[in-house]
């Protein structure tokens, strides 16, 4: 039968067992419209007109004389050739720009759409309409992406040295950035060499190194003097063994410049005993302002 789209008047030639006797929804293939295609609205295919029946040759009767021999027939007049009716060239198939092709290797071409059935004239795509499925589910409408679709040969390639390059840059700027900060303010409260570096030694033991007994001065050949001068004192009931002393010198900021170890002239104390002790350095750094005397760490 043949059926025709509504939307677009393009005609397609189905077979009557895709339609069925009740009628069924159906899909133009070129635009896309769908509409319900009742089996009795469908016009059927063009039947070839029958040739009328040729009836067989009356019997002549039998003459009562000889019969004259029939005359000679004439040859038949020569029959034109018949030009055979040939449908137009389908179109070339035009490879598509798939991965492949772009390597070099053969590309996949389409397939031509066969060419329409003989005798049956057709306006636009001689292509079978969508049925959609007796269910009702139109799921398998949804077009699947095709392997033959265009798609990039490849991803874009990362630098990965400029990447590393990037990196280092901004390591640098951070590394001086923060050399810098702590040139200028100092390391912060929270930094662990910012901590104070003595022990807690016996509590029998009495540091005393006033401030007024630190001397700081440029000597007249330009070396620079940092003296100290204390005593130690057992103020307990028992020996005590004198740990090494720790006497470290400090900057305006309260940073810690130079620092040296300082072994007390008496190793034992007894109860009530006291030693001075005085210490002199040279060749410190210019930014050092004050010590801090204590006993060192083990």
């Amino acid at each position: 039968m043949i059926i025709a789209c509504p939307a677009c008047a393009t005609r397609y030639a189905v077979p009557d067992s895709a339609i069925g006797v009740e009628g069924r929804v159906v899909r133009c293939a070129k635009c896309r419209h769908s509409w319900f295609q009742d089996a009795q609205e469908a016009a059927p295919l063009p039947q070839p007109t029958p040739e009328p029946p040729v009836s067989p040759p009356l019997p002549r009767p039998a003459p009562a004389y000889p019969a004259a021999p029939p005359p000679a027939e004439a040859p038949p007049p020569p029959v034109a050739p018949i030009a055979p009716i040939t449908w137009p060239e389908p179109p070339r198939p035009v490879p598509d720009p798939t991965p492949a092709a772009l390597h070099g290797e053969a590309p996949v071409a389409h397939a031509a759409p066969p060419p329409p059935p003989e005798g049956l004239p057709f306006v636009g795509e001689p292509a079978m309409p969508w049925v959609a499925s007796p269910d009702g589910d139109d799921d398998d409408d949804v077009a699947s992406p095709s392997r033959f679709a265009h798609s990039p040969p490849f991803r874009p390639r990362r630098n990965r040295a400029r990447l590393w390059t990037i990196a280092a840059v901004i390591f640098a700027i951070v590394a001086l950035g923060a050399i810098a900060a702590v040139a200028k303010y100092g390391l912060p409260a929270w930094a662990p060499l910012s901590r104070s570096t003595f022990a807690a030694g016996p509590a029998d033991l009495v540091l005393d190194f006033p401030p007024t007994r630190q001397d700081r001065r440029t000597l007249p050949n330009g070396t620079e003097y940092f003296g100290v001068s204390g005593r130690i004192t057992n103020v307990g009931k028992q020996r005590r063994v004198v740990p090494t002393l720790l006497i470290m010198l400090r900057d305006a900021n309260n940073r810690i410049v130079y620092s040296w170890e300082v072994t007390p002239p008496k190793g034992v104390l007894a109860p009530g005993e006291t030693i001075p002790v005085i210490e002199a350095v040279t060749d410190i750094p210019r930014s050092a302002k004050y010590a801090e005397i204590g006993w060192k760490r083990a």
